[in-house]
């Protein structure tokens, strides 16, 4: 099947969504909950439902958008993808690659999180094996042109706005759909750049800049896109450790308060969940299955 074009978002002085009945509700019902004995079971499940996911979207529709994450969390899961078998299944020329957030530092800063996938999926810094995903599918927040030209957060966030617009299928209220989101989980139970409390729970744009946390390193602003978009497409939430354990017995908890435990917007039906053993260990056992 060949490239086709999505349906670009229609022209619009502000790129920002509008509430939608038919959008999974967030932070209701169950997800589907996969438990693994170890982190290296949960990334090679992670690894091959992207891969799934991916070559499903290649299929339907000529191309897939995935958008990933950073931290720790998509490492060992770039290794897997990015050597045999899977590195092999996935046809990289139709796969474009987007990030939920990032810090507001260069491309290949240390805490950068495109530094992984340069790192590890692309076989960089001497990893064994590389996918070969062509630069021009690469879509990175613009950090490096915004630092360049002594621009803001927002501004930041804004341009990449307008690179989702010109790429990205609209899903219902007028929001981009990617094919799949992988996120991880915050110690605090923030997800992306969205942090207890804040105010991009409350917004309607599709990227938002946001302030350096003072509760968690690295203490950094933050380009983000908006929460709501984990209601648009197809959501995958990758965790492992004791560590974890705490924050996901609060997201899983009797209360529901997504304020306090942004990632509990994810705690609904449609969304995937794969964690390991260490971090469900508070998990009520009756959604463990």
């Amino acid at each position: 099947m060949t490239d086709q074009e999505p349906d670009f978002c229609p022209e619009s002085d502000t790129l920002s969504g509008t509430a939608a009945a038919n959008l999974p509700a967030p932070n209701k019902g169950e997800p589907e909950l996969i438990v693994t004995a170890d982190p290296d079971a949960a990334a090679s499940e992670a690894a091959e439902r992207i891969a799934a996911a991916l070559i499903a979207a290649i299929e339907r529709r000529g191309r897939a958008d995935f958008c990933t994450t950073g931290g720790n969390t998509p490492i060992p899961i770039y290794r897997l993808l990015a050597q045999s078998p899977l590195v092999d299944t996935i046809p990289w020329s139709q796969v474009r690659i987007w990030w939920g957030d990032d810090r507001f530092v260069p491309r290949g800063h240390p805490e950068s999180n495109v530094t992984s996938l340069d790192d590890v999926l692309l076989g960089g810094s001497g990893s064994v094996g590389g996918a070969p995903l062509p630069t021009a599918n690469i879509h990175p927040f613009p950090t490096d042109r915004a630092l360049a030209e002594y621009k803001d957060t927002h501004w930041c966030a804004a341009q990449y706005a307008r690179e989702i617009c010109s790429q990205v299928p609209m899903a219902d209220g007028n929001w981009p759909r990617f094919d799949l989101i992988l996120v991880g989980v915050g110690d605090d139970g923030h997800v992306l750049s969205c942090f207890p409390n804040s105010p991009a729970l409350d917004g309607m744009a599709w990227t938002m800049g946001m302030p350096a946390p003072s509760h968690i390193g690295p203490h950094l602003p933050r380009v983000t896109i908006n929460p709501k978009l984990l209601e648009a497409g197809p959501v995958l939430v990758v965790t492992w450790g004791a560590g974890k354990a705490e924050a996901l017995g609060h997201v899983f908890g009797e209360t529901r308060d997504d304020r306090q435990w942004p990632v509990q917007r994810t705690r609904r039906t449609g969304a995937l969940w794969i964690v390991d053993e260490a971090a469900a260990a508070q998990i009520p056992a009756g959604l463990r299955g």
